[in-house]
């Protein structure tokens, strides 16, 4: 018997459980499925540490966050959607209060918020420096309260049922048995996450292959933006391990080889007369790691067996702020690079962290495909432009996560049970299975074609890009698209076979790969995290729009584009300039400044 649901969620992180959450307050009839690969609470939700930004603090306002969202992001988000997302962010943590998340305090009781890169105001709510930790934690306990919510715990979805032109379910493997299984549904919300592990160096968990991205892609929905990969400028440099942005909002420096803050160098927008903090360390995530690049061509950084590093300095903090407002991060530097940040520099790199694009979805997470809804990082609304700000992700996951569902819900309250091709389609489907992946004797290794493609995609589509290189790196991808087909698989048992989960994930990963590079070979323009040496400067006149990646019935891609969203705020130039009173002082009061100096 097919398992019969009106919502099936793929994925079991933060925007999956708070649309699970949303469908469940929406209708106590609606029968809803958490189809996850990997148990919840280890969805790599868990692993965000800096905060999540809601405007909280009198002196803040609405149009503040909106307006450094916008810029931030390069003018690339939609206003409408950034508007509805910053007035429903500051609810949305606020309800995970109430639901028991243990937000960090100040002495009086209050809410305790960090300043972040790019933002004018300290806005960033915290939980120490394990926010993605309790968030995920509080959300998790707070979906086994609604009976309703069934949960399929490592099953991998290899397939959206579409029928009659709208999604109507998934099929999906069971990693234990190795049993596959259609489970029907009037609606489907993809929450997977991202697809860093596309490139070699990432701070992504090894589950963030772009599921949901190539799922939703080979069913019919648009990809959007997919050009713009957001690098973070504090990864360690052997793992890919996040240093998170918190360290550096409670003060700490950059430094190169010569021990020199080298980020007073670099103008992050229009010059200053004197080095200025939002210059400085807390400048934008794309700012910082293209300066990064530029004090490699200098001969600035410092050479070690995992490539070029400079150093984060955070012993002037002191042991008792470290442990009180960095205690994982001090854990993460003992544990993975034996150094201690209170006595010793931690070397970083700048690594991949996060999609700016995804799965095509409007203000309520529909998708233009029928029945098929995305929320999180899997998706773009698109807030985040072209460079998220650092803390919008965590209030992403729960604005439209929550807007998602309650679409979701409205949407199955008219919409027709699933048709009759379920059967066969699943038939179809383990049919493929069996032959591509049980039955596969080829004679190539799937390890050697993933690395293949995460060095070419990370040699072409990096921090800085050129139209010779992409244009190499579109024939590389097509190259490995056609080996893939020819790998081998040794283990032919059912019971977890990571192996057969590998191929799958990489099929995936090399459809995910052409998107990123055919779209960054289309936009001719330097904006945000995407940098074209060959075209260095922003070109709001042609490419002031989202790219729309189509799958084509032969497989290849179709680039077309979508108008920005302006509402309010006509495009600008980037600047970024002094340090407003309140950040300043956040930084005096730890010492971690002088009185009266900039940093």
């Amino acid at each position: 018997m097919t398992p019969a649901f009106d919502v099936v969620l793929v994925g079991g992180g933060g925007a999956g459980l708070r649309a699970a959450i949303a469908l469940a307050e929406a209708s106590q009839r609606l029968r809803i499925a958490v189809v996850s690969k990997v148990y919840p609470m280890r969805s790599h939700t868990v692993s965000a540490e800096g905060g999540a930004a809601g405007v909280i603090s009198p002196d803040d306002s609405l149009d503040e966050h909106c307006y450094d969202t916008i810029s931030g992001g390069d003018w690339l988000g939609d206003q409408d959607a950034i508007e509805a997302f910053v007035r429903e962010a500051p609810q949305e943590l606020l309800r995970l209060e109430h639901w028991g998340c243990p937000w960090s305090r100040e002495a009086d009781g209050r809410v305790a918020v960090r300043p972040f890169g790019g933002m004018r105001k300290m806005r960033t709510w915290f939980a120490a420096d394990k926010t993605g930790f309790h968030m995920l934690h509080t959300l998790f306990q707070t979906s086994l309260k609604y009976t309703t919510v069934v949960r399929y715990d490592e099953w991998f979805v290899t397939k959206f049922l579409v029928d009659d032109g709208r999604v109507q379910g998934v099929i999906a493997l069971e990693l234990a048995t190795g049993r596959i299984e259609a489970i029907t549904a009037r609606a489907v919300i993809v929450c997977t996450g991202g697809c860093g592990k596309v490139f070699p160096f990432t701070t992504n968990a090894a589950i963030k292959t772009g599921d949901g991205m190539a799922l939703a892609y080979r069913a019919g929905a648009p990809l959007k933006d997919m050009e713009f990969v957001q690098y973070h400028p504090t990864g360690l440099p052997f793992t890919g391990i996040l240093i998170t942005e918190a360290a550096r909002s409670e003060g700490g420096y950059l430094i190169n080889k010569d021990g020199y803050r080298y980020l007073q160098d670099y103008a992050l927008g229009t010059p200053q007369p004197k080095p200025v903090l939002r210059t400085m360390e807390l400048g934008p995530r794309d700012r910082l790691s293209q300066a990064f690049m530029k004090e490699l061509d200098k001969g600035r950084t410092t050479d070690t067996p995992y490539g070029p590093v400079v150093f984060l300095d955070l012993r002037h903090l002191g042991e008792q702020l470290i442990n009180r407002r960095l205690p994982f991060v001090r854990e993460l530097c003992m544990k993975y690079q034996n150094i201690d940040p209170v006595k010793e520099l931690i070397p970083v790199r700048p690594v991949v962290h996060y999609m700016m694009g995804g799965v095509h979805t409007d203000i309520n997470g529909a998708t233009p495909l029928p029945g098929l809804y995305a929320a999180g990082e899997v998706a773009c609304v698109s807030i985040n432009g072209a460079n998220r700000l650092g803390s919008n992700s965590l209030p992403e996951l729960l604005v439209f996560g929550a807007r998602a569902g309650r679409a979701a819900a409205d949407y199955v309250a008219g919409a027709k049970d699933p048709g009759t091709t379920v059967v066969a389609q699943l038939q179809d489907e383990q049919r493929r299975l069996e032959a591509d992946l049980l039955q596969q004797r080829g004679r190539e290794r799937i390890a050697d074609i993933r690395q293949e493609m995460q060095l070419t995609v990370e040699e072409s589509a990096g921090i800085y890009r050129t139209g010779a290189s992409l244009i190499r790196s579109a024939a590389k991808l097509r190259e490995l698209q056609e080996r893939a087909r020819d790998f081998r698989i040794e283990d032919d048992s059912r019971t977890f076979n990571t192996e057969r989960i590998a191929a799958l994930e990489l099929s995936f990963m090399l459809d995910v790969a052409e998107a990123i590079v055919t779209s960054a070979l289309r936009r001719e323009e330097s904006r945000g995290a995407h940098q074209r040496t060959d075209f260095p400067l922003r070109d709001d006149q042609r490419y002031l729009a989202h790219s729309l990646v189509q799958r084509q019935p032969d497989g290849s891609c179709r680039v077309d584009y979508l108008p920005v969203t302006i509402t309010r705020w006509p495009p600008a130039e980037r600047v970024y300039g002094e340090a407003p009173s309140d950040e300043r002082s956040h930084y005096v009061a730890r010492g971690a400044i002088p009185s009266g100096e900039g940093v």
